[in-house]
């Protein structure tokens, strides 16, 4: 039999292997797309979970609202179970924050679930697994004894690798044991530190509890070799969980394969109990080797900054440019907490704004995906045309992301840089404004034909539900609110808890 004409032979050759070319990709999408959705009840028989998941989220948002209206500050921290886990400043401020960006996360979950058939028929273990993982998080942010957080952020890692595993990229699997191993050589760092404080301990015959607000009294005011490699090993670990170089490698090709909200999970949820962690050694290390611990936070917030505007200029890929952003994202805070004093505050107010663009952004990511089937940029032009509201709130995350006004991580970068001027160090001043000029530069180009390019080939707009769009209103809404005015009660949490890491 002859082949088709008009057919060009690769076309032919890949749909007898049952595979699509690059030029089939987006075509394919929207017929899916177009395909209807609706299911039975006996096709779908597990409609219920994805509104549950948005109870259950929404349940817990008002409690950790709730704690944070009525629990006066002065009456902190309050310890339970034997003092393995506490409420206090840092604790509150990050358990109001996860829950918050989860909440949001859970409703973009429902309002794709009601339009992907693959989606719906996955949603009970999706929805398990997400409720584990926010469990362990909530007790990860409590956790007042470090090799109990160190435990809780692995257990993180294994609820999240499931969740990666279930990208439609390429080998998603590998990709999900290539994040479990970098994790565990991340922890295993860490776990080094630990036994390197304990050695150090135990040579000056001082017993030693990793209980944060214990620790600090088995700590030398003349720190010997052991204790020094023991901080220097626990702050690469988790800064490399954090995404700083140089072990950043996991984190742009996890952020990319995973789906979309777990993309957003790991980006604004699992990332803060990272920084918890950070925060929770820097509170033990107050006032002891500050030079040190400064220093290298210095270097390898350095280091990342690099790297991620060398990246963000190759990037192709508005995912990957996304997760690159992220690991620009982690240098500022990393120099920042270098610093120290006046720019702590701004670290913290960074750190929370962080989230809540990150999340705004993956999401939106994840409609721009659903319609044209691909996370290329030279796919996608004239994207304001087809989803007006998607991709105006893109181009939103983007500009916050960039650190524009009235968006709070413009004031937040402000803060961090006036600090890093009050501290003298322009060498750091210098190199954070160049790179941060490069990545928004390169980040223009690549992403802003994208969104106002002409397209070649028009495409009708697309209608969104208002479910599709709130979530992410709701970011853009705390995001404005943060940036031209901070509520006092808040305000007043930031400062304490910049307090508690050295700030001033």
């Amino acid at each position: 039999m002859s082949a088709a004409p008009g057919r060009p032979k690769q076309a032919r050759t890949a749909a007898r292997k049952g595979e699509a070319t690059p030029a089939t990709t987006v075509r394919l999408a929207d017929a899916r797309l177009a395909a209807p959705t609706a299911t039975s009840d006996s096709a779908h028989p597990r409609k219920w979970v994805a509104p549950a998941l948005v109870v259950v989220a929404l349940l817990v948002w008002l409690a950790a609202l709730a704690l944070f209206i009525t629990t006066p500050l002065s009456e902190l921290p309050r310890y339970f179970l034997q003092r393995y886990f506490v409420l206090d400043a840092t604790s509150l401020l990050f358990v109001l924050l996860i829950n918050t960006v989860f909440l949001g996360i859970a409703v973009y979950l429902y309002s794709r679930e009601r339009s992907s058939r693959l989606l719906a028929q996955d949603i009970l273990p999706r929805a398990l697994l997400s409720l584990m993982f926010m469990l362990i998080m909530n007790l990860g942010v409590l956790s007042n004894n470090l090799v109990v957080l160190w435990a809780l952020i692995e257990a993180s890692t294994l609820c999240a690798a499931p969740l990666v595993a279930r990208g439609d990229a390429a080998n998603p699997r590998q990709v999900a044991w290539r994040y479990m191993l970098y994790s565990a050589m991340s922890l295993a760092i860490t776990f080094l530190g630990f036994l390197c404080l304990t050695e150090s301990a135990h040579l000056r015959g001082v017993a030693i509890s990793f209980q944060v607000d214990q620790l600090g009294s088995a700590l030398s005011a003349s720190p010997d070799r052991w204790q020094r490699l023991g901080l220097a090993l626990m702050l690469f670990g988790l800064g490399s969980k954090l995404g700083l170089a140089p072990l950043y490698g996991w984190l742009p090709e996890t952020y990319e394969t995973a789906p979309t909200s777990t993309s957003a999970l790991l980006a604004a949820v699992q990332f803060n109990i990272s920084v918890v962690a950070v925060f929770r050694v820097l509170q033990v290390f107050r006032g002891q080797d500050g030079g040190f611990v400064s220093q290298e936070l210095l270097v390898m917030g350095c280091l990342s900054l690099i790297v991620a505007a060398i990246q963000v200029m190759a990037a192709r890929n508005y995912k990957r440019l996304i997760a690159y952003a992220c690991v620009s994202s982690s240098g500022v805070i990393a120099i920042g907490l270098s610093v120290g004093k006046a720019a702590t505050y701004g670290v913290v107010l960074y750190v929370v704004s962080n989230a809540f663009v990150k999340a705004l952004l993956f999401l939106s990511a994840g409609r721009l995906r659903s319609v044209y089937g691909t996370n290329q940029t030279a796919a996608l032009t004239g994207v304001i045309k087809v989803l007006p509201f998607s991709g105006l709130l893109f181009a939103v995350g983007i500009f916050a992301l960039l650190g524009f006004p009235p968006f709070a991580s413009f004031l937040a970068e402000m803060l961090i840089l006036s600090g890093i001027v009050q501290a003298g160090n322009l060498m750091a001043f210098a190199l954070l404004c160049s790179m941060l000029t490069i990545i928004f530069v390169a980040t223009g180009r690549t992403v802003f034909p994208m969104l106002w390019g002409a397209s070649e080939q028009p495409r009708a707009p697309h209608q969104e539900s208002i479910l599709t769009i709130l979530p992410k209103l709701g970011f853009v809404g705390v995001l404005v609110m943060l940036g031209a005015y901070t509520p006092e009660r808040v305000s007043r949490l930031l400062v304490v808890v910049a307090e508690s890491i050295g700030g001033r």
